[in-house]
């Protein structure tokens, strides 16, 4: 599907428009940004796009006693947020969601790519308590193929996760299409929708490996 067509046929993928947002995915393509300006960028825009992600999560009044009277107050329902981190590249992305909320809970789903197959391998996992009680954001700064994020989200409903959200920075058309294939019922929250994937399984025109240029590694 283009990108158009995956905006109409799913009403739950959200491209954020943001001007900061756009500036900022701008500044992570370019080639000469370094690695601590761009492992910078992924953490803000980890706040920025999840503050998107979360936008919709549900309140309850509370009695708070200010300085001058007692108050009825909003505060967030139920447990405690679980931000998802497919490593390694998510761990920077997930930092930033974290800075809208210090206390979350935090998971790691440890995934590789194959070169050959170019599926999933995983490596490692480690997920908090009651994960079918608290809303999972999952996240991960490319989705190319959608494998990845497909596994991890399967591994997040074998354990009882409801309430899912998918965050990512730069995504392709095909990883979109087999993503809301296997996962029609989980929202994503993209920053941009690329041309495509190469010979090689890499976002077009994308900002090549994140991982490495979060890390400085090769």
């Amino acid at each position: 599907m283009t990108r158009e067509e995956l905006l109409t046929a799913y009403q739950d993928i959200h491209v954020v428009k943001h001007p900061f947002v756009k500036h900022k995915l701008t500044s992570l393509r370019d080639k000469n940004t370094s690695t601590r300006e761009f492992r910078m960028l992924v953490e803000e825009l980890g706040t920025l796009i999840g503050y998107e992600a979360t936008r919709d999560l549900e309140t309850i009044d509370v009695e708070v006693e200010t300085p001058l009277e007692k108050a009825m107050c909003p505060v967030l329902k139920g447990k405690k947020l679980c931000i998802v981190t497919i490593m390694r590249a998510g761990n920077g992305l997930a930092e930033g969601v974290l800075k809208l909320s210090p206390s979350a809970r935090v998971g790691h789903v440890g995934l590789y790519r194959d070169p050959e197959t170019k599926q999933p391998v995983e490596y490692y996992l480690k997920m908090p308590h009651s994960v079918n009680e608290r809303t999972i954001i999952v996240v991960d700064p490319m989705l190319a193929t959608g494998n990845s994020a497909i596994m991890a989200i399967d591994k997040m409903k074998e354990m009882g996760a409801k309430d899912i959200r998918f965050i990512c920075l730069f995504a392709a058309p095909e990883g979109i299409e087999a993503f809301k294939e296997a996962h029609p019922d989980v929202a994503m929250y993209i920053g941009s929708i690329d041309r495509g994937l190469d010979d090689h399984a890499y976002i077009r025109p994308g900002v090549g490996d994140a991982g490495d240029r979060i890390y400085g590694t090769r």
